[in-house]
């Protein structure tokens, strides 16, 4: 059987895999790729926090009636995202090695932080609350992260 911390965890993989495809192009000076794999990778983590803040984070509060433990706390994490993801890529557009490099490394910190919290507590209640929905979850939550042309795992 499919677990959520294993399909969950391995998107969080390919978001990793596409972000070292934008820090290699930025090491080379290759702004364009760069530009272009940065969107990639934005995509895909936007992907991420959408499939979780409007299916699986929503079951599993539906499901054990904490609306304030730990989705909300990973949502305050995703806005925090969001806002660095925003930054960068406005680095990006300037060509901006230090700012972007600077921005980079706190997003990068910050999603090893809340990617550990997420396979290590979260996904794990969920595949313990969800056991009954993870048949039909796992299906939806591919098509929510479909979109973002992934490097597969």
């Amino acid at each position: 059987m499919h677990t959520i911390t294993n399909f969950m965890a391995n998107d969080h993989r390919s978001c990793d895999h596409l972000m070292v495809a934008v820090e290699q192009a930025v090491a080379s000076g290759a702004w364009a790729l760069a530009r272009t794999e940065f969107g990639r990778f934005q995509e895909a983590m936007q992907d991420h926090f959408a499939a979780e803040e409007s299916l699986l984070f929503p079951l599993f509060e539906q499901s054990t009636g904490m609306y304030r433990g730990p989705t909300q706390v990973m949502r305050g994490e995703h806005a925090q995202m969001r806002q660095l993801l925003a930054a960068a890529a406005a680095a990006l557009v300037e060509q901006d090695f230090d700012d972007y490099t600077g921005i980079a490394e706190t997003l990068l910190v910050m999603m090893q932080q809340h990617n550990l919290k997420e396979e290590n507590v979260l996904y794990p209640m969920c595949d313990q609350h969800l056991t009954d929905q993870v048949e039909a979850l796992l299906p939806e939550l591919q098509k929510q992260l479909a979109g973002s042309n992934k490097i597969p795992t």
